[in-house]
């Protein structure tokens, strides 16, 4: 029997109230994670965003182990966790010689491996999996709230910290030698990148949750440049991942975090080629000066 193409497209939404939820949480994930992710890119902070993702682990364990699969306490203790390898790494790197990648390095690998060790001794494959791969399928009305909480917080704060987030961008120097805005900008735009993490990691998991943060910024990157443009293009990039995401984990009964990211990648590989400012565009432009 066939079956018609928007049916595809639409039934999972309309029949099924887990799918409804699971959309609704990738929809606030990508308003607020994604414009995060533009300002990582720009200040070639991504794979920092991969290290704090990391660092929120032992936070959530110790808060799982407290109060089980309580959302409040894993929360708590996720930004608990990943706000103290981000102001201590930063604190290190600004009082001794250790440059604040070596530093949030250090700290990072000691929090990974303190939340490895918790969760493998104290847990089960089942919350280890939960914790790795998170539950975008079983949002509850909790989980939303908080997820929308976190998205309404983060563009709030980007409106007003947009202009000392850009300069720091171009010249953190600067900033930092004329304006007090600075260290609000930095710590401020860590909290939001943790906060933003730990909302991610509730719904995608600690590996996959920095995926819809630094993909859709990246894949942005290659079609647009002013930042307007970015941080639009950003959002709907992770908009249309995450409904294909969910819809190819539906149909073909797949592990939905990976799929929503692995969507991402798809359209990373197909802008690195095919976009104004993909590979295509550079190689006409490295054989141009040959023609007559």
């Amino acid at each position: 029997m066939n079956i018609p193409f928007g049916s595809l497209w639409l039934a999972p939404f309309l029949e099924f109230g887990f799918m409804q939820r699971a959309l609704l949480g990738c929809v606030a994930l990508s308003l607020s994670a994604a414009p995060v992710g533009v300002f990582l890119m720009l200040r070639r902070m991504s794979l920092v965003g991969d290290a704090m993702a990391h660092a929120i682990l032992p936070g959530a364990a110790i808060g799982y182990l407290v109060a089980g699969l309580s959302l409040g306490a894993m929360t708590v203790g996720g930004i608990a966790a990943g706000l103290a390898v981000g102001l201590g790494s930063g604190w290190v790197s600004r009082h001794t010689v250790l440059r604040e990648d070596s530093s949030l390095a250090a700290f990072y690998l000691l929090s990974l491996a303190l939340g490895v060790l918790i969760v493998s001794t104290r847990g089960n494959s089942v919350d280890l999996l939960h914790v790795l791969f998170g539950t975008v399928l079983a949002l509850d009305d909790a989980a939303l709230q908080l997820l929308g909480s976190i998205a309404a917080i983060t563009l709030v704060s980007l409106v007003v910290l947009r202009r000392p987030l850009v300069l720091e961008c171009l010249d953190p120097d600067f900033l930092r030698g004329r304006s007090r805005w600075s260290a609000v900008a930095h710590h401020g735009f860590v909290a939001l990148m943790v906060i933003n993490l730990v909302a991610g990691f509730h719904a995608l998991g600690t590996l996959m949750a920095v995926g819809l943060m630094v993909l859709p910024a990246a894949t942005a990157r290659f079609w647009v440049r002013r930042l307007g443009s970015l941080l639009i293009a950003s959002v709907c990039l992770a908009l249309v991942a995450s409904v294909v995401g969910l819809l190819v984990s539906y149909h073909a009964d797949w592990p939905t975090s990976p799929v929503i990211v692995l969507s991402l990648g798809a359209m990373y590989a197909f802008s690195l080629v095919c976009a104004p400012h993909g590979l295509l565009r550079h190689r006409r432009s490295s054989f141009s000066h040959l023609q007559a």
